[in-house]
């Protein structure tokens, strides 16, 4: 489920479920949040690169555990999407994300709640929210209007349209773009930089930097989670999570007229 190596004071983490392009079910949240965890708590490690296994980053949350807990059929993990999402809030070292490919939902939005961004050529991101009829997550309403713009955050937590390696740099969501095969020599290239240096000097340099940002995460996260909760089961969700295990576009215009 995770693959962890340690090398010149860097732990890499590999998300490693690759034939469900490294979804996150329950398990996946819960192991990675404990990785982070003990990454935080280990003075042997001063960066943390995340990265995944094939040909995805992250397809998000795994749908078919979804549907499946929407029955009742799944029960929730120790940690799961909130644990996971408060991890990466709260990790005081420097967390680097390695985009080796598709990168959905929380796999995209989590990179708004790194340190540093690289990103394959052939990485692509998604923010699914409007085609599941749901809203924006992991404080995304805040973290990418921040990073992005308006304009851009608009575009990509709306939309549900694919951006490309080169839109994420040009909009500010990636920092470098490299080939695949340069993808993890040029992370541990510049994450090396950094685990040269003093892990307090580094956890104190990252409080300042984003102190200012940890309330208006918070008010987000909580604006997040009542739209959520307020649109997750209605007609439109519903028809969306419908469509999508029919393989056909959701007809959400019947659902606005016949339910408003």
């Amino acid at each position: 489920m995770l693959q962890i190596t340690d090398v010149d004071r860097i732990r890499t983490i590999i998300l490693d479920r690759p034939d469900a392009l490294n979804a996150f079910n329950e398990a996946l949240y819960d192991a990675t949040t404990d990785a982070l965890l003990d990454a935080a708590a280990d003075n042997s490690v001063a960066v943390v690169i995340i990265t995944g296994a094939g040909r995805a980053f992250s397809a998000g949350t795994d749908v078919v555990e979804m549907a499946l807990r929407n029955s009742g059929g799944i029960e929730n993990g120790r940690h799961g999407f909130p644990g996971l999402v408060d991890q990466l809030v709260a990790f005081p070292k420097p967390l680097f994300c390695a985009v080796n490919g598709l990168a959905l939902g929380i796999g995209a939005t989590m990179l708004a709640l790194a340190d540093l961004v690289f990103m394959s050529t052939e990485a692509r991101v998604r923010c699914p929210f409007t085609a599941l009829a749901v809203a924006p997550e992991a404080a995304s309403s805040f973290t990418f209007p921040n990073m992005l713009g308006r304009h851009n955050a608009t575009w990509a937590l709306m939309s549900s349209e694919w951006l490309s390696a080169e839109d994420c740099r040009e909009m500010g969501l990636a920092w470098r773009v490299t080939s695949p095969d340069e993808l993890i020599v040029e992370t541990m290239r510049h994450a090396r930089v950094l685990a040269s240096k003093s892990i307090s000097s580094l956890v104190e340099s990252k409080r300042t930097i984003v102190a200012a940002l940890a309330p208006q995460i918070e008010a987000a996260r909580e604006r997040e989670n009542a739209a959520f909760a307020h649109l997750m089961g209605r007609p439109a969700n519903i028809e969306a999570l419908t469509a999508l295990a029919e393989r056909r576009t959701p007809d959400f215009a019947a659902i606005d007229l016949e339910h408003g």
